[in-house]
């Protein structure tokens, strides 16, 4: 049972018994040939050997497929499931019900851990009780724009206060990035919302602090994440999010935080000093100065990070290729433009 087919899901009495210490692992994936073998790799070498891995594929038109089983023909933890729905969230509801580990992570194709992630996490649920853990999400940048556009996640400037991207110490959150779960919270919540194909993760937190449950932020779980190499893919990628999140504001109001509303104020606040820029032009630049001012100091936090000067031209740009197309992207959402399926 998901979410999407429950609506507002109840907590369900469940039956089930999972086997103690063992982890399932779900990777969700479509067409990354490319990054798969990285991530596999870094799961199948984890300190914590009692492993179960679920790749779910959307339908792969590359080699992905090909090599997942080639995994498993040499490690019988690895297995390969289809997701027809080839979303998401479809992708995770496809592997709870099946998953037998006392806890539920999932991990992305394009991303790698280090070797004693799954140990750490698994301490971090016996250190309390917890309904979520997770850890720091670095981006990694290939390229001079890359590493640009990772310098700009990992900022405050351009992710706000989003702990997960830059926080430092143990603590509560209201959300995690690849979160992990036990195995029996998931199901008692009935899984991922289909309905919510962007930004699925934090509507899923979101239902679990409402079943009285805490989420455990832990810094020392950390999460190599490729991010966008171009600021097009960056622009792109935050207008889902800002459809994704409007979506959730939707449905769940009170979930919304004064941060996911910064974006959309911000471009509202940039139309109405474009209109009154040709009457008032003075008015139009009172407007436009304070957010000036902010992308300037987000740029002059950054750019000592960065050794080179291509990758420093960048910074302004990223900044604003996560805040403009997010606030675009959110009106477009509340206005009824559907969410478009996250690919790489």
């Amino acid at each position: 049972m998901s979410a999407a087919a429950v609506g507002e899901p109840e907590l369900l009495d469940q039956e089930v018994e999972y086997q103690r210490d063992l982890v399932t692992i779900v990777v969700p994936c479509l067409d990354e040939e490319r990054a798969i073998s990285g991530c596999l790799d870094a799961l199948v070498c984890q300190t914590h050997r009692n492993l179960e891995i679920l790749v779910v594929d959307g339908g792969s038109s590359d080699r992905t497929r090909d090599l997942v089983a080639a995994y498993s023909a040499i490690d019988d933890r690895v297995s390969l499931l289809d997701n027809p729905r080839r979303t998401q969230p479809a992708a995770l509801n496809v592997a709870w019900p099946v998953a037998r580990g006392e806890f539920l992570a999932r991990m992305d194709a394009h991303a790698t851990v280090g070797p004693t992630y799954v140990e750490q996490m698994v301490a971090s649920f016996r250190s309390g009780d917890w309904g979520g853990v997770g850890g720091r999400k670095d981006a990694v940048g290939y390229t001079p724009t890359g590493r640009a556009i990772a310098a700009a996640l990992a900022s405050p400037f351009g992710v706000g206060n989003s702990v997960y991207h830059h926080g430092v110490s143990a603590q509560a959150v209201d959300h995690i990035p690849f979160g992990a779960y036990p195995t029996a919270v998931v199901a008692a919540l009935g899984g991922w919302d289909e309905n919510t194909p962007v930004n699925e993760d934090f509507e899923f937190d979101f239902r679990v602090r409402q079943s009285g449950r805490e989420l455990l932020f832990d810094p020392s779980l950390v999460i190599a994440w490729e991010g966008r190499q171009t600021v097009q893919l960056l622009g792109r990628q935050y207008r889902r999010y800002g459809r994704g999140k409007s979506k959730v504001v939707i449905k769940h109001p009170q979930s919304t935080a004064l941060r996911h509303l910064a974006p959309p104020a911000l471009l509202a606040m940039l139309v109405v000093a474009a209109a009154v820029a040709p009457f008032r032009p003075k008015w139009a630049a009172a407007l436009v100065a304070p957010y000036v001012g902010l992308v300037a100091l987000g740029t002059a936090t950054i750019v000592p990070k960065l050794a080179d000067a291509e990758e420093r031209r960048v910074v302004p740009l990223a900044l604003m290729a996560m805040h403009l197309p997010w606030g675009l992207g959110f009106w477009e959402g509340l206005a009824g433009a559907p969410v478009t399926q996250k690919r790489r």
